[in-house]
């Protein structure tokens, strides 16, 4: 528990820090704009960057891991989105971000630290398979249904024509494309580049953590929580659960069965809370408070899941 609590009180301690910031008037609410902005365009572009050039293409294609990861975390996007709008009635753009917030797991900034204390020797590799899955597929396929709630008056073919224009543009899938193809291509980089990429990659942990904290100062909490449980019990609860489900199903599709500690890892994954960069995507979108109450409530609560979880696989 309390190794556990060594690596989740940092983020909580620099989530304070940004809001008491703002509170105190040392920076504006309107700071924070600017700071996600600078995440958004340049530290979480190198870091993408960064982890996906370092590594071999062998070593981010597991194919039964994949499969599950990709399996479980699609079908949580499916069910998210679906319950969220036909059954809450929550309006396209709002149901987008909570099935993102549903089904995008913190893999970098608390996944792979804990995943790290818990089984070291595969940490670096869950990491890469993780973020490879997120960034490829289940990142763009969301911000594709929030370019479609966006633009929803136009023709659907001219919508999702526009989404990939956009996407094509987004800072993050460059930075995605542009590791995949040095890792690819084993080309080797300059230190001078690779020093530079470190610089912006490590800004973007403390920067997106403080620009939650500084988000949520100001925030009508209380109006927000119709919202934000279902995203709280999607997350923490049924990712975990479809998870399990997928990597039960994975040797029944005549695949591979994932071995532990692997299989361990890919559930803890699942239950991870909301990655940091959730507000800093929903900015674009007006969805920045709502998606900042969701990613604090289910980094607060996973402190606990999170641990009931490592105590049942321990013992």
């Amino acid at each position: 528990m309390l190794e556990v609590f060594s690596v989740t009180g940092p983020i909580y301690i620099t989530i304070t820090v940004g809001y008491l910031a703002v509170r105190f008037g040392l920076l504006a609410a309107a700071d924070m704009r600017v700071l996600g902005r600078f995440v958004l365009y340049f530290a979480l572009p190198a870091l993408l960057f960064r982890a996906l050039s370092q590594r071999h293409i062998t070593e981010i294609v597991n194919t039964s891991y994949i499969a599950a990861y990709l399996g479980g975390t699609l079908a949580m996007v499916v069910i998210g989105y679906a319950v969220t709008r036909k059954l809450l009635g929550q309006d396209r753009m709002t149901a987008a971000f909570s099935a993102m917030g549903m089904s995008c797991p913190n893999s970098g900034f608390v996944g792979y630290p804990i995943i790290l204390l818990t089984f070291p020797p595969i940490a670096g590799t869950v990491l890469a398979l993780n973020m490879f899955v997120e960034n490829v597929v289940i990142i763009p396929v969301l911000l594709m249904l929030a370019e479609r709630a966006k633009g929803a008056e136009g023709h659907p073919l001219a919508v999702f024509w526009g989404a990939l224009k956009r996407l094509a543009v987004n800072p993050i899938v460059i930075g995605l494309v542009l590791g995949i193809v040095v890792s690819l291509t084993q080309v080797p980089l300059p230190s001078f580049l690779v020093k530079s990429v470190d610089l912006f990659a490590s800004a973007s942990a403390a920067l997106s953590l403080f620009f939650i904290g500084g988000t949520l100062y100001g925030l009508p909490v209380s109006g927000l929580m119709g919202r934000i449980v279902p995203v709280v019990i999607g997350k923490l609860f049924a990712h975990p659960l479809i998870m399990l489900g997928a990597v039960l199903i994975v040797p029944l599709l005549g695949m591979a069965p994932i071995p532990s500690p692997l299989r361990e890892a890919i559930l803890l994954s699942a239950a991870m809370p909301i990655f940091g960069i959730y507000p800093i995507l929903a900015q674009q979108y007006g969805r920045e408070g709502f998606s900042a109450v969701a990613l604090l409530a289910t980094t607060v609560f996973s402190f606990l899941t999170i641990s009931l979880m490592l105590w049942v696989m321990t013992g």
